[in-house]
């Protein structure tokens, strides 16, 4: 990355004519710099001071773990480990032993250096003192000398200071007695502390006339695994797991069961041209959009409500911040008797489920993240709001905003509709239903009483879709008469089509994105915040 130092002349390219006309504080930079990039091309040279001091007599208490030892030699009994989120003043003057990263390591002097140790975003202060029967100084400069990140094992005596700690999650200490590097770190690409670093932060230090260095997306992602270890992605991506289970978990309570369809399809599942094309085996094939046309299928075989957790690829050449190549996709399907609303009776309670769960049961890891990236929390009903798409339209119109009756909503219109919505309800979580039926995929069911509308039905989460749903179409021939319309081959989904020609039950059900749900609850400002490794136009590696 970039930085002011990087525009000015090493030490050794200045002449005694030059120096003389560079300020000092630009000779200084360029010292620092100079030296700077000895350190990084010479790695190997902090290798002597990791070496253990065979005249030491204390020598066993510190070192390399052999990778005799990493092979998992014996079995061993773990019961006497102990997680770093786990170090309370309840331990005080226990022995404990810990594995983490050094996250920091200072020394102060040649008699004492201290190590924060991280493990799952808990950090812990350890500190190595000279003592007559288990430090020496030897192993003072040892751990002086480890390098950022490294994973260490760290054997002490926990100690509850009167001051509090600063910098750590954990108010206590542990007085090392031994500590044992199990894989030693390279030189960073990044530093987990630049990474972690927030906006406010920035620009607070620049206001200070201080600079600060900014990570921008494209190095965090290139560098996903360091990027991965901040605090506030600790937090995104255990926010991700819990909405995962809380979805499959209020699903099942209400009678789903887990389906698994296949990715690999004959023809395209949305309609459209956005599909990635393969060859399989002679045949022409592509990737799942969705699992709709095969939940469907799962209804006509009698599995009455079923949902899905799975991949779901779109070959769109999208560079927006909410659009990814790959995602995640939460789907449902289920018979209804009656109205499609049956559908969207199943969508209120499960997400404000999913909130209340996350706001009782992640505030730890919201917290975590909001301290990197700020944001409010969301705010929605008890019970779902549900307007229709013709109340959204003149909602939008007497706030002077023209739309389209029949067409879609475009980002700045739903981002428009929202802050009306949540002016005028208090809500930032509500149903649109009633869309225009030429905007809904083929295999939407058209209304009774007007066919330019559909029963189906799109949610927002502070001004943004992130749920697409409604009844299904059924009747093979209106099902036909539909994909026609749209261009799509009625032959390359002929098993589809015709499982609906063997008596198939009214049903509707619906589809989110995971990384989308999670981006929006926590007020981020691109997906790629919350997918692992995303997959987008430009990104296919990591």
């Amino acid at each position: 990355m970039s930085t002011p130092e990087s525009q000015n002349p090493s030490a050794s390219d200045l002449t005694t004519d030059d120096a003389s006309s560079v300020s000092k504080s630009a000779a200084k930079k360029a010292a620092k710099k100079a030296a700077k990039e000895a350190k990084k091309e010479t790695p190997a040279a902090a290798a002597p001071s990791l070496a253990v001091d065979e005249q030491d007599p204390l020598a066993s208490n510190y070192g390399e773990v052999p990778l005799v030892e990493l092979q998992s030699k014996t079995a061993e009994d773990v019961s006497h480990w102990t997680e770093v989120g786990h170090l309370t003043n309840a331990l005080e003057n226990q022995s404990v032993l810990i594995r983490g990263r050094a996250q920091t390591i200072r020394a102060v002097g040649n008699k004492m250096s201290f190590v924060v140790v991280r493990e799952r975003g808990f950090t812990v202060q350890c500190v190595v003192t000279v003592q007559p029967d288990t430090v020496s100084r030897q192993m003072v400069k040892y751990v002086a000398g480890l390098s950022r990140e490294s994973i260490i094992d760290v054997e002490g005596v926990v100690s509850v200071p009167s001051v509090e700690i600063k910098g750590t999650t954990q108010q206590v200490e542990v007085q090392v007695r031994k500590l044992y590097c199990v894989s030693r770190a390279a030189v960073l690409p990044i530093n987990i502390e630049d990474a972690a670093r927030s906006d406010v932060e920035i620009e607070k230090a620049l206001q200070a006339g201080e600079t600060l260095v900014r990570v921008n997306q494209d190095t965090r992602l290139n560098n996903r695994v360091l990027d991965l270890r901040t605090p506030a992605n600790q937090g995104i991506f255990r926010i991700q797991s819990q909405v995962g289970n809380i979805f499959r978990q209020f699903l099942i309570s209400e009678g789903f069961f887990e389906i698994h369809s296949p990715k690999l399809i004959a023809g395209s599942s949305e309609g459209g041209a956005a599909v990635f094309k393969l060859n399989y085996k002679g045949q022409e094939a592509c990737l799942a959009q969705s699992p709709q046309l095969h939940k469907q299928m799962a209804i006509c075989g009698d599995f009455g409500r079923i949902f899905e957790i799975g991949p779901v690829f779109r070959a769109e050449d999208s560079f927006t911040h909410r659009h990814l190549c790959e995602f995640t996709g939460l789907d449902v399907e289920m018979e209804i008797k009656r109205h499609y609303s049956e559908v969207m009776d199943v969508v209120g309670p499960l997400f404000v489920a999913m909130f209340d769960s996350l706001n009782k049961n992640c505030a730890k890891e919201l917290e975590a993240v909001a301290r990197q990236y700020p944001f409010q929390p969301l705010k929605y009903l008890p019970e779902t709001l549900r307007l229709t798409f013709e109340e959204g339209v003149q909602m939008l119109k007497e706030a002077g905003v023209e739309v389209d009756p029949f067409g879609d909503l475009n980002t700045e219109t739903e981002r428009k509709l929202g802050q009306l919505v949540l002016e005028k309800y208090g809500t930032e979580f509500y149903i649109l239903h009633r869309y225009p039926l030429a905007v809904r995929p083929f295999y939407t069911m058209p209304c009774h009483d007007n066919p330019a509308y559909s029963n189906s039905f799109d949610v927002f989460i502070r001004g943004e879709e992130i749920i697409s749903g409604g009844q299904r179409v059924h009747v093979p021939e209106l099902l036909t008469e539909r994909a026609q319309a749209l261009g799509i081959d009625v032959k390359t989904i002929s098993t589809y089509m015709d499982s609906f020609r063997y008596g198939a039950p009214p049903h509707g059900g619906f589809g989110v994105g995971l990384e989308r749900v999670v981006m929006l609850f926590c007020g981020l400002n691109n997906i790629r915040k919350t997918s692992l490794f995303p997959r987008d136009p430009l990104r296919l590696a990591p």
